[in-house]
């Protein structure tokens, strides 16, 4: 692969994905709050590991994986136990990662298998076959002697070609499983390298879970490399791939606008609260005019509150108001 660029081809339809990816991550930007959203960040960053692991038969549901990652005890077989634990290590520490380094990508596999494989940390030394989800084999990885080499120029192409990022980085993906370097690991591998490439074009994308589409579309993940694989190109696998990031993103993106919602719902019943906390009750009046909503908005909000438990209604002179609960 040295000095030569791997086969696949750009077409139309990507290059229209490409422009609504980087107007989706604008918005995701824009309204997540990401990079000060700490609990959101581990959210996602859970939801990457237990589908990252599912697509390769991992046991453990995403409750169980959130539990030994908060340090509870968990019954499970100890391997998919300590894949959970491994993998948790190296995304914490993807920021840390050089995306073309060949040594930075045997320290991460070493991190992802420490524990379940002799060949940790380093390039196999025999044969070795993709398996779908269906047990099927997809592919034989290339001949272990010429495994690493092939990584190394893999790795060049991707540092020094102009091709965009996000092409780049699907190409990786593809090849990468194409030459299957390691004795175990490779999918997991392949899909971390691909976020931490596409997490050097675009921050956001360290805490977007894209492998949590690639697991609910398992078939179609495979597929695509099976459809790549007879055309001995990866334009199909790199249609699928961009498919799934917009997904991703367009998923943030509504996300992000019902937590939106609820927050400005939030900061409007504490208003409220405050209001009656200082003046002894509230009317529908009220709230119309603190708000700036219809006489319809504001019932709806204070029956709200009633039902949550936070307002109590009563009788004023002629009309309805409603006073705090006692607690």
């Amino acid at each position: 692969m040295k000095n030569k660029k791997p086969p696949f081809e750009i077409t139309t339809a990507m290059l229209e994905e490409i422009a609504e990816i980087a107007e989706l991550v604008g918005r995701v930007n824009a309204s997540m709050g990401l990079h000060t959203n700490p609990t959101l960040r581990r959210t996602n960053r859970i939801r990457t590991i237990y589908s990252s692991l599912a697509i390769e038969q991992n046991t453990l549901s995403l409750e169980q994986v959130t539990a030994v990652l908060n340090g509870k005890r968990v019954i499970a077989p100890p391997k998919d136990i300590e894949e959970v634990k491994n993998a948790y290590e190296i995304y914490e520490k993807l920021d840390t990662l050089d995306p073309f380094s060949v040594d930075d990508l045997l320290r991460a596999h070493g991190v992802m298998t420490k524990g379940l494989t002799k060949e940790s940390g380093c390039f196999r030394s025999g044969s070795v076959g993709v398996v779908d989800n269906q047990g099927n084999i997809v592919h034989f990885g290339t001949l272990a002697a010429y495994a690493p080499q092939l990584t190394m120029d893999l790795l060049e192409w991707v540092k020094t070609s102009g091709v965009p990022m996000l092409i780049k980085s699907c190409v990786f993906h593809y090849e990468f499983e194409v030459i299957h370097p390691f004795a175990d690991g490779n999918g997991r591998i392949g899909r971390l390298w691909h976020t931490l490439l596409l997490t050097k074009w675009k921050p956001v994308f360290a805490w977007l879970p894209v492998e949590s589409i690639i697991h609910d579309q398992q078939d179609e993940y495979y597929a695509a490399i099976n459809q790549s694989n007879y055309e001995g190109e990866s334009t199909a696998f790199i249609s699928f791939m961009l498919s799934a990031i917009k997904e991703a993103l367009e998923e943030a993106v509504q996300t992000a606008a019902a937590t939106g919602s609820r927050t400005a719902d939030e900061q409007r019943r504490q208003r409220l609260r405050q209001f009656v906390q200082q003046n002894g009750a509230i009317t529908n009046a009220d709230v119309r005019r603190m708000l700036g909503v219809s006489s319809a908005t504001a019932n709806r909000i204070l029956t709200g509150m009633v039902e949550d438990g936070m307002l109590q209604k009563i009788r004023l002179g002629k009309s309805w108001g409603y006073i705090l609960v006692e607690r």
